[in-house]
């Protein structure tokens, strides 16, 4: 442990730094944790820990940390072409190598790609575009975007509006019109009067009612993730992505399934919206398509509405000064042919997504846990009280305090209320899920001692955490 160092950096971060989601009153006074490097699926902090990274970084480092492969040919790019844009009639090898290998292994009705900086950017884009889709095709009255609640979908002012987490719309005045919200297919949440079949049925059935309540000539669109992610890892029960599929048949509508945290192998597919069977003519992506390592971000558009683009003809007024950066697609490009030459997505689908909802369920049986459910590598642990059968206290952030019992124990978990989740690196191994599981279930102890205790510091300080809720 360097203390000196990390008592400066502490200050410093205190004098000059705001962080995303962060409530910057209580982590002045408590000071943030210092991470100085990693390897694989560990991170170390400036006090000496490790730390089983079970969130991969924030849904993206899928490859792990410390690839070399990825560090050269960044500084291959970087060398040779550091910058250029994609305006005024340009562009460059890195950004046409990684559209064509996107488009070869996004589903085949998907043959074009538009490049963003983030996630966030993605879903500005989505927003831009299918307005302007309609436009062209002369229904510029279809300008409504069905989103859902609790989803999460940028924050930016577009990706607020379309996500539907209701701390964010509080913040920072109205968000864009014209996009409205429904049920979320949060069966533990919000449906266990029900059948989890019964339930997904009774969500696809909001979609279409959303529908005829607004008119299908005013509906563009409707976005969801695949799996919620930042919502809590909401995984919809088996009967609702068919029941939305049958809806979406139904309507002259756009499907966006946005892939942020879902594509490039978290499923065990390339994309969620493969191992659903979903044909969208939108797919945001971010996050793993360069496993974090560079930020990147794009719209896989889909072949409808890509030829109706090119065939209008005139100018598409969007983009951005990194669209298609040279040494972020490099990288990108890079993290691809990995995964793919390492056969990791096959792993996740055949070998460790099976494992891991194995050695997951196993949680399900602790005292505090009303759920344990996963999905290829991501996962969620619903904590409530045994006794009652009911949720905890919000004022116990019961949730929060689990979430810093696992950091003490070494294992990075993220609380969204009192639900936590995962979704580790993709090159996790057996072992490192065995550990995984061990070190949550001693954060899951601790947590049920403390609150044996009284859990008055709980009350105190906890709050802050049981509500986060970032990408």
């Amino acid at each position: 442990m360097n203390r000196p160092v990390t008592d400066e950096l502490r200050a410093l971060d205190r004098a000059h730094h705001l962080h995303p989601f962060t409530d910057f009153k209580a982590l002045g006074e408590e000071g943030s944790r210092i991470v100085t490097h990693a390897e694989g699926v560990y991170i170390h902090d400036s006090e000496g820990n490790r730390i089983l990274d079970a969130m991969a970084g924030l849904w993206c480092v899928n490859l792990g940390y410390g690839r070399e492969e990825l560090a050269a040919a960044a500084t291959e790019q970087l060398r040779t072409l550091p910058y250029y844009n994609n305006f005024f009639k340009t562009t460059h090898a890195p950004a046409v190598r990684l559209a064509e290998k996107l488009c070869a292994l996004a589903p085949a009705h998907i043959n074009r790609v538009f490049f963003t900086g983030s996630g966030s950017e993605a879903n500005d884009t989505v927003l831009r575009m299918v307005r302007h889709y309609w436009a062209l095709e002369g229904k510029p009255d279809k300008q409504v975007v069905i989103a859902r609640e609790n989803a999460y979908h940028g924050s930016t002012i577009a990706g607020m509006s379309l996500g539907g987490m209701a701390p964010m719309h509080a913040q920072g005045g109205p968000g864009v019109p014209g996009i409205v919200h429904i049920a979320q297919p949060y069966w533990f949440g919000e449906g266990r009067d029900r059948t989890p079949e019964a339930f997904g049925r009774e969500c696809a059935a909001a979609l279409e009612a959303k529908i005829l309540e607004l008119g299908e000539e005013n509906v563009a669109a409707f976005i969801a993730e695949p799996v919620q992610g930042a919502g809590g890892a909401i995984i919809p029960p088996p009967s609702y992505w068919p029941a939305v599929k049958a809806v979406l048949a139904k309507y002259d509508i756009l499907l966006v399934a946005d892939e942020v945290i879902c594509g490039f192998g978290r499923l065990g597919e390339w994309f969620g919206s493969q191992h659903y069977g979903l044909e969208p003519d939108l797919m945001p992506i971010a996050k793993g398509l360069s496993s974090g390592y560079l930020p990147i971000g794009g719209v896989l558009v889909g072949d409808r509405v890509a030829e109706t683009l090119i065939e209008a003809g005139g100018e598409f007024f969007h983009g951005f000064t990194y669209s298609g950066h040279p040494t972020c697609a490099a990288v990108a490009l890079k993290n691809l042919e990995l995964l793919e030459a390492e056969g990791v997505v096959e792993r996740v689908r055949d070998d460790l997504g099976p494992y891991l909802a194995e050695r997951w369920a196993s949680l399900a049986t602790h005292p505090l846990v009303g759920e344990a459910r996963s999905l290829g590598l991501i996962g969620a642990l619903e904590l409530f009280d045994a006794a009652s059968g009911e949720r905890f206290d919000k004022t116990l952030a019961v949730g929060g305090h689990c979430r810093d019992a696992s950091f003490a124990r070494g294992l990075v978990m993220r609380s969204v209320g009192d639900t936590l989740i995962i979704s580790p690196p993709l090159v996790i191994t057996r072992e490192q899920i065995d550990e995984l599981v061990s070190l949550a279930r001693q954060a899951l102890d601790d947590t049920l001692a403390y609150l044996q205790r009284g859990a008055p510091e709980c009350r105190a300080s906890g709050q802050r955490l049981s509500g986060e809720t970032t990408s």
